[in-house]
């Protein structure tokens, strides 16, 4: 082999080498985001942050049931560095099971005090209510029961709070509030013919086609954007009271990105982070940030038992054997 051949050899072998590392810096500096709720949401705050700071963000985006059966299955090589869900409880579970970094962003300041802890904070905060098609008929809701009413027989679509953290939320904050009035409701909107229709959107499509007339415990952000869309319906929040979701943002202590996934809790609590949360049709985090729907002071929530404290899985599986879910 000649001087000048093994000259190029060696240049090659050493740019080969460069950029190997280069990829494997570049790969290690990317940010794995798990997250529940609006896709498109999701990939704004990514591209925000990345524009920031340079860092990529590869996002998993689907419903909670399946980022959490996803976050169990990893375990042994856990992937996610930042999970957003619709649950806080979900959050609440992970702290105790010492999965969770403990990280209080500067940003957080101007979020209420009951959506956040040392652990986790309200990415955006949802409501759930009813969502009702204007043009299918039937009188407006103006509660709960009124689904149950003869007029709604067989036009009455729920989301699958296994799938759903939100949802799931409704279902215990209603057994919370009423105990056994509330499994009675329950029955009462079985024997009406409502039905489990899958993810939040999954039952929000037969009430914007008109083939049903109604959502129960439908996720308000998703309907305002279809209101927004020229769709006709109406979301309504029951008088006796409803729940409202904030999506807790939390890093996964196995992170590899610590350092990154804080700078993403900061950038999406930042006013331009939250913004975007606020072009979602959730309620900001931070209470000085304007939007354009109805603000949790203004709705009426459910009462809350310090002693009744529902089980997640109790609800689930009593409300899964309630309507023959497998």
């Amino acid at each position: 082999m000649t001087r000048t051949h093994l000259s190029r050899t060696k240049t090659g072998v050493m740019t080969a080498m460069t950029l190997s590392l280069a990829m494997a810096a570049g790969s290690a500096q990317a940010l794995t985001l798990y997250t529940a709720g609006p896709g498109s949401l999701a990939k704004k705050l990514a591209a925000g942050y990345e524009k920031q700071t340079g860092v990529k963000v590869d996002v998993f985006q689907a419903t909670t049931g399946k980022v959490m059966a996803r976050l169990e299955a990893e375990q042994a090589n856990p992937r996610a560095d930042v999970l957003i869900s619709a649950s806080w409880d979900t959050a609440t579970d992970l702290k105790q099971r010492g999965w969770l970094l403990e990280y209080q962003s500067p940003n957080a300041a101007q979020v209420p005090a009951q959506f956040k802890t040392p652990y986790y904070v309200a990415q955006g905060i949802s409501a759930l209510g009813i969502v009702w098609n204007t043009k299918s008929g039937t009188s407006e809701p103006k509660d709960w029961g009124d689904l149950t009413k003869p007029e709604f027989k067989d036009k009455v679509t729920t989301p699958d709070p296994s799938l759903s953290g939100a949802s799931l939320d409704l279902l215990i904050g209603l057994q919370n509030a009423h105990a056994q009035q509330a499994w009675k409701l329950f029955d009462d909107l079985k024997a009406n013919g409502m039905i489990i229709a899958g993810p939040n959107a999954q039952a929000l499509t037969p009430v914007l086609q008109g083939a049903k007339a109604a959502v129960f415990g439908a996720v308000d952000y998703v309907s305002y954007a279809s209101m927004q869309d020229g769709e006709s319906v109406k979301v309504i929040f029951p008088q006796s009271g409803t729940v409202i979701a904030p999506r807790p943002m939390m890093i996964l202590k196995s992170s590899q990105q610590q350092k990154e996934a804080k700078a993403f809790i900061d950038y999406a609590l930042s006013p331009e982070g939250q913004q975007l949360v606020a072009e979602a049709w959730l309620m900001p985090a931070r209470t000085d940030i304007d939007a354009k729907r109805p603000l949790f002071k203004s709705l009426k929530l459910l009462p809350e038992d310090p002693k009744a404290s529902a089980s997640r899985k109790d609800v689930l599986d009593r409300f899964a054997k309630l309507f023959a879910q497998p």
